[in-house]
């Protein structure tokens, strides 16, 4: 017995019960967590249930006035509908939030009808609620941000371009932004002709050197020439897909013979050959083949900010919504056009 009173008073013992109690706490701490969350879950797919179907609007303002959810767990709703695409859902359920009277963030539950408005493509609605914030929050940057974008697909650029200046003076970085619109205004004007617009174009551009892509992709379809007697070589990375698609007739060989990447992009064309290989893959393949085979290069648009891919060439980022970020990607594929050729030609 005395023995057993030693060990009991041994600090090793005691070690060991200290770390024994911590285990069995983190255990049990661990499994009433996992136990609740399986609860949570539970709960939220039964409520879910209930919007198998949109509840009337006398309905949804029944379920909401009683409280038996919280603000957060609405919004949580509310978004996964829009995520989803379900935008008529998660507008019924913002408009009967602000309906009801009774949040306190009415401002954020605006400016995400508005943004779901906008989504859904009602932009007349979406201005309108993003106009309301700014009457009674004038320095709210996330609306004034959305407000723009609306007014951009309403093609409205003057109201965008005065939008800018209240984000001006929020020191917002507005440079990029006001040169694209300025662009995307001439571009859309019914004022000029499309000589006119070329040079308007490209004046601006020659005082930002932004937005290369927009404006070389004008340049080379309405004024070949104009595009090559003021073309920067140092970004034909940028609109290679655009040099790839011109015409023989509409290249400036003086120009590509004193670059080394045009030289080797259009003999991978087929077009000259001034190039015996490349530090490109794909250009050296198609130089190497000669036009033995029946390849070409397809083109894929990345966006620099999100990395979402797109099959098309874009200005503005739809997932994202940041401007000039579309980087050409190029790969190997088969040239369907020159397909098309030969079955015509076998007619003849």
């Amino acid at each position: 017995m005395g023995s057993f009173f030693i060990e009991f008073r041994d600090p090793l013992f005691s070690v060991i019960i200290f770390f024994v109690i911590i285990f069995m706490i983190t255990f049990f701490s661990y499994w009433w967590s996992k136990y609740k969350r399986s609860e949570d879950t539970k709960y939220l797919d039964r409520f879910l249930k209930q919007f198998n179907t949109l509840p009337t609007q006398s309905e949804l303002k029944v379920l909401i006035s009683k409280g038996e959810l919280s603000e957060k767990s609405w919004l949580l709703l509310a978004h996964s509908y829009s995520k989803d695409g379900e935008f008529e859902k998660s507008i019924e359920i913002y408009t009967e939030m602000l309906n009801v009277g009774s949040y306190e963030n009415k401002k954020e539950i605006m400016f995400l009808l508005g943004k779901t408005y906008f989504k859904a493509g009602f932009l007349e609605r979406s201005k309108q609620i993003f106009l309301e914030i700014l009457r009674v929050n004038p320095r709210t940057p996330q609306a004034l941000s959305y407000l723009l974008l609306v007014y951009e697909y309403m093609r409205d650029y003057k109201a965008a371009l005065e939008v800018l200046e209240p984000l001006d003076e929020l020191e917002k970085d507005i440079s990029l932004d006001t040169t694209y619109l300025k662009l995307m205004e001439i571009l859309n004007s019914m004022e000029f002709s499309q000589d006119q617009k070329a040079l308007k174009i490209l004046e601006i551009y020659k005082a930002s050197h932004q937005m290369v892509y927009l404006v070389y992709e004008y340049l080379f379809r309405v004024n070949p020439s104009l595009a090559w007697s003021n073309f920067d070589s140092s970004k034909g990375e940028l609109v290679a897909d655009i040099l790839w698609n011109l015409e023989l007739k509409d290249l400036n060989l003086d120009i590509i013979s004193n670059n080394g990447f045009l030289r080797e992009l259009y003999s991978a064309k087929g077009y000259i050959n001034l190039a015996q290989s490349s530090a490109i893959f794909e250009f050296d393949v198609l130089i190497k083949l000669k036009n033995r085979a029946n390849a070409t290069l397809s083109f894929e648009y990345i966006c620099a900010n999100c990395k979402q891919v797109y099959p098309f060439a874009f200005n503005r980022c739809a997932a994202c919504h940041s401007i000039d970020t579309a980087r050409v990607e190029w790969s190997l594929s088969k040239d369907y056009n020159r397909d098309f050729s030969e079955e015509n030609n076998s007619f003849q």
